[in-house]
C-alpha cells in the first residue's frame, strides 16, 4: 500500500510544471558550467597563439646599469637591457628575449646549445671487457698501467708522488681495435663513455665547436669517472698551417679549446683522454707533449698467434664442423685485422647459409678468404684510377 502511494507521488510530482521546469533549469545550469569551462581552454589556447615567440639567446657579459651583452643564434652580439623582474644572471647563461626589443625577460634551465648526451653510453650499456678483446694482450696491458690503475687505486700514486698521464694516444691501421680497448676500459672501470669523432667538434658556426668541446668535458666532470674517446683526432688536431681560411681557424679555435681542456683538469682526475687517429704522423706537437696525450700505443694487425685468439672469439657462438681448424685459418689471413676477421666469420656464415647448412667448414673460411681479399685489391684499383 505504502508503495503504491509512493509511486502515485512521484506520478503526480513529474506531471507538475514546477517540477519540470526545475529540472530543466539544473539540467541547463550544468551545460552552463560545462560551456565556461570549455570557453576558457579555448581562450588560454588562443592566449598562446597570439602570444609573439622569444628569442634564445647566451649571455656574454653583465654590466652594472643592468644591462647585458647577449649572443643571438646567428652569432651577432648585442647590448640589451635587462627586465627588473629577471632573476639574477651569470655569464653563460640562457636567457628568453623579446623579439622586437631583445629585452632579456627571464632565465631558462637550458644550459646546452648542443645534443652533448648524444655522445655518451652509460657503463651498462657497454658489451665488451678484456676478455672480447684478442690479440691485443701487450697493448691491452698497457692501456691498464697507464690509465685502469689510476683510476682504480689513486690513492697510490698520490702517495708514492707519481703523476700519471691524463690521457693516451692509440694510433695504427683501421680496424685493428682502438675503439674496442677504449670501451673495455669503461666497462672494467665502471666509468661513463663519451664517444665522438673529431670531424664533429668542427661546427658550421663561429665559435660552436669551442663551445661543444667545453660541454663535453663539463659533462665528463659531471658523470665522473669518466673516459673521453676522440676518434679521428687528426681532423682537428693536425699540424697547424697558414692558410686564413675561416673553415681553418674555427678549427684552430675547436682544438685550443681541446688543448684548453686537457690542461684544466688533474692528472689524478676521474676523467681520463683517449685519442685514436690512423695519422700520427700528421699530429700537431701540441697534443702529444707531455701533460697532455704523452702515451702513444700502437695497435698494429695482430700475428698469427693473435688472428687465431680473435677467430676464437668470434667463432665461440658458431657450429663449426669436424675437421675445422682455426690454426689453418689463422695461417693463411696474414695482415687481417680483428675487424676483417669478424667481417671473415661473417662471410663464412653466409656461405654456408647460402648452402642450407647450419655449420661452417674449412671451405666456407676459404670462400670467404678469397672474397675478403677480392674485395680489397678491387678497393685498391679504383683508389688507384681516381687517385
Amino acid at each position: 500500500m505504502e508503495n503504491q502511494l509512493g509511486y502515485e507521488s512521484r506520478q503526480q510530482s513529474e506531471n507538475d510544471p514546477l517540477y519540470a521546469l526545475s529540472s530543466e533549469n539544473n539540467r541547463l545550469e550544468s551545460e552552463n558550467i560545462e560551456m565556461k569551462r570549455t570557453v576558457n581552454f579555448l581562450t588560454t589556447e588562443l592566449d598562446k597563439h597570439r602570444q609573439p615567440p622569444f628569442i634564445v639567446t647566451e649571455i656574454l657579459s653583465l654590466s652594472e646599469n643592468n644591462q647585458a651583452v647577449i649572443r643571438l643564434p646567428n652569432q651577432n652580439n648585442f647590448l640589451v637591457n635587462v627586465s627588473a623582474e629577471c632573476e639574477e644572471l651569470k655569464v653563460g647563461d640562457m636567457v628568453l628575449n623579446d623579439q622586437k626589443s631583445l629585452v632579456v625577460l627571464r632565465k631558462i634551465n637550458l644550459t646546452k646549445n648542443f645534443p652533448v648526451e648524444n655522445y655518451v653510453i652509460l657503463n651498462g650499456n657497454l658489451k665488451h671487457t678484456w676478455k672480447d678483446i684478442g690479440g691485443l694482450d701487450e697493448e691491452c696491458q698497457k692501456v691498464k698501467e697507464v690509465l685502469e690503475l689510476p683510476l682504480m687505486k689513486p690513492e697510490l700514486f698520490k702517495e708514492i708522488g707519481i703523476i700519471p698521464p691524463k690521457g693516451i694516444l692509440l694510433h695504427g691501421e683501421p680496424g685493428t681495435g682502438k675503439t674496442m680497448i677504449a670501451k673495455a676500459l669503461a666497462k672494467e672501470t665502471k666509468a661513463t663513455f663519451i664517444e665522438l669523432v673529431g670531424s664533429e667538434l668542427v661546427q658550421k658556426f663561429i665559435g660552436e665547436g669551442a663551445k661543444l668541446v667545453k660541454e663535453l668535458f663539463q659533462l665528463a666532470r659531471e658523470k665522473a669517472p669518466t673516459i673521453i674517446f676522440i676518434d679521428e683526432i687528426d681532423s682537428i688536431a693536425a699540424k697547424r698551417v697558414e692558410t686564413g681560411t675561416s673553415g681553418e681557424r674555427e678549427v684552430h679555435r675547436t682544438f685550443m679549446q681541446l688543448l684548453g681542456e686537457i690542461d684544466g683538469f688533474d692528472a689524478l682526475d676521474n676523467v681520463k683522454i683517449i685519442a685514436a687517429t690512423n695519422r700520427i704522423d700528421i699530429l700537431d706537437d701540441a697534443i702529444l707533449r707531455p701533460g697532455r696525450l704523452e702515451r702513444h700505443i700502437e695497435v698494429g694487425a695482430p700475428d698469427k698467434k693473435g688472428r687465431l685468439d680473435i677467430l676464437k672469439i668470434h667463432t665461440k657462438k658458431v657450429k663449426l664442423e669436424k675437421g675445422t681448424k682455426l690454426e689453418k685459418i689463422a695461417e693463411i689471413t696474414p695482415g687481417f685485422t680483428g675487424a676483417k676477421i669478424k667481417a671473415l666469420v661473417t662471410e663464412a656464415g653466409y656461405s654456408a647459409i647460402n648452402q642450407d647448412r647450419t655449420t661452417l667448414n674449412m671451405e666456407d673460411f676459404k670462400t670467404a678468404v678469397e672474397k675478403i681479399t677480392t674485395k680489397e685489391k678491387t678497393y685498391e684499383v679504383l683508389s688507384g684510377t681516381f687517385n
